[in-house]
């Protein structure tokens, strides 16, 4: 059985595949298409990560395809319904990045609020901003809003409780008698109220219909004047030109983004030169140790469900 790995995966956990299946492992095919559909022709599996679109033309030019395996938890890159109607299995990887992300979400809360870290540049060039730089807060006793309580809205939750700050969280699949608001210490709020308390605010839901803009110039102006925003869920989340206008008007305290609509930022984007803007390329749930579980996990799913196949 043939295996293709279109972006990058661990090299270890390709070598597992390697002993047991035909693998061609280039994690350039994603940005060779033409290379990559003619890759799959004889492909049993293919292996991306959020860049690969899996989408109604890849799958009609893999016609053996039995199984999707995701490095990462997102499946807006791929036609699922194709997929079923197919008999072709997804695989995510769910779980395994949730303590990356939700340790760069809580780092990221604690620099924004503390406001410290924007300015090196004018420091090593003989500046001393020290009276300005010296007006950030700590982020114990503030309040954090979780958008979305899964697994990592509710690790992100965990971890901001250590530094001693209340949160609160909302999710459209739980309700406010849900037991895991007992469970776990976090109080329910409807999203626009936790808009108005929040210190900081951190989104973990998923890209649909629902939740394109759902943070929108609407909801931005119901935040408290000086909160901050991250998002390392989907970029089409926030609405980017809307968050833009909130932070040169001082509305928003700061923000990061780790998530774009348009993957790579293109040339004259909204969002260059935003002041207390924070940038990163689609990055917080990748480590050098939650790349390892994520390829692990999703080497080993995709072997045992290839295996049951060709047994």
């Amino acid at each position: 059985m043939r295996i293709v790995i279109s972006e990058f995966m661990d090299e270890a956990a390709v070598g597992s595949l390697a002993r047991r299946f035909d693998v061609r492992h280039d994690a350039t095919l994603v940005d060779r298409r033409d290379d990559l559909l003619a890759a799959l022709a004889d492909a049993d599996a293919i292996i991306v990560r959020n860049r690969t679109q899996v989408d109604a033309t890849l799958l009609a030019a893999a016609p053996r395809l039995r199984v999707v395996g995701r490095l990462g938890v997102g499946l807006d890159n791929i036609d699922v319904p194709a997929c079923a109607a197919r008999g072709i299995e997804v695989i995510p990887a769910t779980g395994a990045n949730a303590l990356a992300v939700a340790e760069y979400v809580v780092c990221t809360v604690m620099m924004l609020v503390r406001g410290a870290y924007l300015l090196s540049g004018a420091v090593a060039a003989g500046r001393w901003p020290r009276a300005s730089l010296g007006e950030g807060r700590e982020v114990a006793g503030k309040v954090l809003g979780v958008v979305g309580f899964g697994s990592i809205g509710r690790l992100a939750a965990k971890l901001a409780q250590g530094l001693g700050m209340k949160v609160l969280a909302t999710d459209p699949a739980l309700d406010a008698g849900a037991p895991v608001w007992r469970e776990t210490g976090v109080a329910y709020r409807g999203l626009d109220d936790l808009l108005a308390e929040a210190d900081a605010v951190s989104l973990h839901v998923p890209l649909s219909r629902e939740t394109r803009h759902l943070i929108s110039a609407g909801r931005l102006a119901r935040m408290k004047r000086g909160a901050v925003l991250v998002n390392t869920a989907r970029g089409g989340v926030v609405d980017e030109r809307a968050l833009a206008d909130a932070l040169r008007a001082g509305q928003l305290g700061g923000a990061a983004l780790d998530v774009f609509e348009t993957e790579p930022l293109a040339a004259g984007t909204a969002l260059a030169g935003v002041p207390n803007l924070i940038l990163t390329p689609h990055i917080a749930g990748v480590t050098r140790e939650s790349n390892a579980r994520v390829s692990a996990m999703i080497a080993e799913k995709v072997a045992a469900r290839l295996e049951r196949l060709g047994s």
